[in-house]
C-alpha cells in the first residue's frame, strides 16, 4: 500500500506537469494568434486607407474629366486627358484587400504532433545523444565517426594503442560519460541481431582478461543469446519474458534512486529491473557480440538519437 501510494503521487506529478506544459503552450499559441490577427488587421486597415486615397483622386479626376466634356473644343478636352493622366501616374497602385497573409497554416495541419514536437524540448528524461569512448574499445570494434555506432569487425584487429582503459578480451566499449547522480535515459537499436549486451558498468570496472559481466563485478546488463533468447546478468542470469524480437532497448536510469529499468523501446514494456546501491560513477556498457563467417549478427549496435 506504502508503494501504490507513492507510486500514485509520482503518477500523478507526471501528468500533472505534461498537464500545465500544455496550458502553457495553449496560452502562447492563442496570444500568438492574438497578436497575428492584430497584425494582419493592422495591415488590411493600412491598405484600405492607401485604396480609399486612391479611390478620392480617381473620383476627383473623373469629375475633372466631367466638366472638361462640355467644352467644345476637342484639343482643350484632350490636353486635360493628357494633363491629369501625367497627374495620377505612380498615384494608383493595385491594392489587395485579401488576407492571404494571414497564417492560418501555422495553427492547423498536424497541430498536435507540432504541440508535441515543442513539449519534447521541455520533457525529462528524453534519449539522451550518448557516444561512445574510443580509448576503452576493443581492437575488433568499429566505431563509426560520430562514435554513435559500434560493430565488430571480421578482418585483423585494428592497430590500437593498449591502455589499462581498453577492454582486450570482451568485445565491450564504454560512453564517453560517467553517471554519478540523477535521471537518465537512453536507447540502443538493436535490430536483426543474433548476440548483444548493453547496460551499464561501474567507471573501475576491470578491462582486462575475461570478464563475468555481473553485479558483484560492477555490470548490470542484459543481455540477447542464441539467436532469440534474453536474460538478465544476473547471478544466475535471469530469463526475461519477451514477446518477439526487440528492435530498440531503452535504458532508464534514477542514479539517486538505486533504478535501472530496461524496456522494449518500442511500446515502452517493461523488460527488466536492478535495484542497487552503486558504488560510484556509472558508464553505459555496449557490446555488440561477435559476428560470423555466416553472416549473422554482422549489424552494429546503434544508439538511436532522438533529433527535433
Amino acid at each position: 500500500k506504502s508503494s501504490a501510494k507513492s507510486l500514485r503521487a509520482t503518477i500523478g506529478e507526471a501528468f500533472e506537469r505534461l498537464h500545465r506544459l500544455l496550458r502553457e503552450r495553449q496560452k502562447a499559441m492563442l496570444e500568438e494568434l492574438e497578436a497575428d490577427t492584430a497584425r494582419t488587421l493592422s495591415d488590411i486597415e493600412h491598405k484600405i486607407q492607401r485604396y480609399s486615397q486612391q479611390l478620392r483622386k480617381v473620383q476627383e479626376g473623373t469629375q475633372i474629366l466631367q466638366e472638361r466634356l462640355a467644352e467644345a473644343d476637342k484639343h482643350v478636352f484632350l490636353a486635360s486627358v493628357a494633363s491629369l493622366s501625367e497627374r495620377l501616374k505612380g498615384k494608383i497602385h493595385e491594392t489587395n484587400l485579401t488576407y492571404e497573409d494571414f497564417p492560418t497554416s501555422k495553427y492547423m495541419g498536424p497541430l498536435q504532433y507540432t504541440i508535441w514536437k515543442s513539449l519534447f524540448q521541455d520533457i525529462h528524461p528524453v534519449p539522451a545523444a550518448l557516444t561512445l569512448d574510443p580509448g576503452t574499445a576493443h581492437h575488433r570494434l568499429i566505431l563509426s565517426d560520430d562514435c554513435t555506432i559500434v560493430a565488430y569487425g571480421n578482418l585483423h584487429p585494428q592497430p590500437l594503442q593498449d591502455s589499462p582503459r581498453r577492454f582486450d578480451v570482451e568485445v565491450s566499449v564504454l560512453g564517453s560519460e560517467a553517471f554519478g547522480a540523477g535521471v537518465h535515459y537512453w536507447e540502443v537499436v538493436v535490430s536483426e541481431k543474433t548476440q548483444w549486451m548493453i547496460g551499464l558498468a561501474h567507471e573501475a570496472v576491470t578491462r582486462k582478461g575475461s570478464i563475468q559481466i555481473q553485479p558483484s563485478r560492477g555490470f548490470y546488463c542484459i543481455v540477447m543469446h542464441d539467436g532469440n533468447q534474453y536474460s538478465a546478468c544476473t547471478e544466475p542470469w535471469t530469463r526475461l519474458n519477451v514477446k518477439g524480437k526487440l528492435e530498440k532497448v531503452g535504458v532508464f536510469l534514477d542514479y539517486d534512486k538505486g533504478l535501472l529499468i530496461f524496456y522494449n523501446a518500442d511500446d515502452m514494456s517493461w523488460l527488466y529491473t536492478f535495484r542497487e546501491r552503486f558504488p560510484g560513477k556509472l558508464c553505459s556498457y555496449f557490446s555488440p557480440g561477435q559476428s560470423h563467417a555466416n553472416g549473422k549478427n554482422v549489424q552494429p549496435l546503434r544508439i538511436n538519437t532522438v533529433r527535433i
